[in-house]
């Protein structure tokens, strides 16, 4: 800016002097150029900063379980899958069906009764017979009934972080045992 304005000076003619208003006006120009100039590298560092808080968190959550919102979930081998299933309303009969990948049906769950909210749910394993199901990956489905019409609501899954991959300028991506690949921004609670 200081440059500019001593290069106007010395190349100023003395014989026809620049407007005074005229000036101010460049040396305005000049300030909220030099402005958003220092505004651009302060978001630019603001951004790398992120990036980095971000790859941190993500990196902290491997071997954890986070709570993520997906119809897919993972039973293991001595456990059992759980989750949540998300209400907009009270409702007087929630069912949670769970079915193998191919969509066969392995068991139906009657939760009744429930609460506008979050309702916990868990699965031990065990298909409508009684019998115990392999480990692996399930898919999961929630429904309601309200005035002769089913409604299927949303349901969150328990997982374990397996691994983080950081991709330039995105949001770290969270592997997670018995769904995949899900964004950072999908995890909805750290357990």
């Amino acid at each position: 800016f200081l440059e500019l304005m001593v290069a106007q000076f010395k190349n100023q003619d003395p014989t026809n002097p620049t407007d005074s208003n005229e000036m101010m006006g460049q040396i305005a120009q000049f300030t909220t150029a030099t402005g958003i100039s220092e505004l651009n590298s302060g978001f630019k560092q603001f951004q790398q900063d992120m990036a980095g808080q971000q790859a941190l968190t993500a990196a902290s959550l491997v071997g954890r379980e986070v709570l993520v919102e997906s119809d897919k979930g993972h039973l293991p081998a001595d456990g059992s899958l759980t989750g949540k299933i998300k209400l907009p309303v009270d409702v007087g009969n929630l069912t949670l069906s769970v079915y193998t990948e191919s969509g066969e049906l392995v068991r139906k769950i009657e939760l009744g009764q429930q609460q506008q909210g979050e309702v916990d749910f868990a699965w031990d394993g065990m298909n409508d017979d009684g019998r115990a199901q392999s480990s692996g990956r399930y898919l999961v489905s929630a429904t309601t009934e309200l005035d002769g019409e089913v409604y299927s609501l949303a349901t969150l899954s328990t997982a374990r972080v397996d691994s983080v991959a950081l991709r330039n300028g995105q949001s770290p991506l969270l592997s997670l045992e018995g769904i995949g690949e899900l964004s950072l921004a999908n995890v909805q609670q750290i357990r």
